[in-house]
């Protein structure tokens, strides 16, 4: 492998996670307040990340890489438990989780120029990369989400209130 395959490979990587992180950030919000197909968080989930992949343990390592492309949620931890704050937090999640999805599915385009050897490499790298930042915001979810649930109802205000 030659070096202009190699500075390809170290150029484009970050070029597209970079230019996929800043298109994705500046969606619009609304795409990410309900759970799709591929967004949805299976009840045994969580269980496996906590039990077999010890998320806990590693999860806080991850960076937060929204602010490196100008997105202004941080979600390396938990400000608030008020709904409207936890609403937020797991749309952001469901936004993180898309971008990496779209940074993952980037490795084929490196199949354009890289030997058969190199080719697995950069399938590995986009796992290792990718996967458990996927990981860490399915598993925040489906913690908000339990959050969600044990939140007061918000108050009726004055004069909204149906008649009995």
């Amino acid at each position: 492998m030659n070096w202009i395959v190699i500075a390809a490979n170290v150029a484009c990587w970050p070029l597209l996670q970079l230019g996929i992180a800043a298109a994705v950030t500046r969606m619009n919000p609304d795409r990410f307040t309900r759970d799709t197909w591929y967004s949805h968080v299976p009840g045994w989930e969580t269980g496996f990340y906590r039990r077999w992949l010890r998320i806990r343990r590693w999860k806080q390592m991850l960076p937060d890489g929204a602010p490196w492309v100008g997105g202004h949620f941080r979600k390396k931890t938990l400000k608030r438990r008020d709904p409207a704050y936890l609403r937020q937090f797991a749309a952001e999640t469901r936004r993180g989780e898309a971008a990496h999805w779209l940074m993952f599915a980037c490795f084929p385009i490196f199949f354009l120029w890289n030997p058969p050897w190199a080719r697995t490499v950069m399938v590995v790298y986009a796992a290792i990369v990718n996967l458990p930042c996927i990981v860490v915001q399915r598993y925040n979810r489906e913690a908000i989400r339990r959050l969600l649930l044990l939140s007061p109802p918000a108050p009726v205000a004055a004069g909204n209130a149906s008649p009995s």
